[in-house]
């Protein structure tokens, strides 16, 4: 006598089709033999985050893949340029207030290497506001909720804004200083 689970096991396998030789096919196996393919994903757009605190670009890193985008990170400036220059990517979120050189100072640079990638400044607006930037969004960094980033995250993102992943890109420009 078999066992009430091995029963239902038997009962399911009774009612799969037959395959040439007598073996049971299963839905998948049948779908393949008509020519319907499994749904193949897309990739994963990729996302760089520069913030220098560790602990936002932690929750940061985890909001963003727990929600389907692949997460790139760096530190400081000089880190994101190289890693920008070197991968292909879809949307820059940067942190305003950093060391060294800031978000907006980021995003200009980065904007010479490939203009048409979308970049977000977190950051507060009461420092942020009497500047020109270069970003194509500005969101404060305290008031903006998860779910507000990740829908603008999403519309930028989205958008059909220049060049294909792949596409040249220009060489970053190193800048020396010349002695006089």
């Amino acid at each position: 006598m078999l066992a009430p689970g091995r029963l239902a096991m038997e009962a399911n396998r009774a009612s799969l089709p037959k395959r040439a030789g007598g073996v049971k096919t299963s839905l998948t196996d049948k779908k393949l033999q008509e020519g319907v393919h499994p749904r193949i994903m897309r990739p994963k757009k990729i996302i760089l985050c520069v913030d220098d605190n560790e602990q936002e670009l932690s929750v940061l890193k985890f909001m963003l893949a727990t929600n389907g985008y692949r997460v790139i990170s760096a530190c400081n400036g000089q880190d994101a340029i190289g890693i920008f220059a070197e991968t292909p990517v879809d949307l820059v979120l940067a942190d305003f207030a950093m060391p060294q050189m800031n978000g907006c100072q980021l995003v200009e640079r980065l904007k010479q290497i490939a203009a048409h990638v979308p970049m977000i400044l977190l950051g507060d607006p009461q420092k942020m506001g009497g500047e020109m930037h270069s970003a194509d969004a500005l969101l404060a960094k305290k008031n903006c909720s998860p779910q507000e980033l990740l829908e603008r995250i999403k519309v930028m993102s989205a958008r059909k804004r220049g060049p294909r992943k792949g596409s040249q890109r220009m060489a970053p420009v190193v800048e020396l200083a010349v002695a006089s």
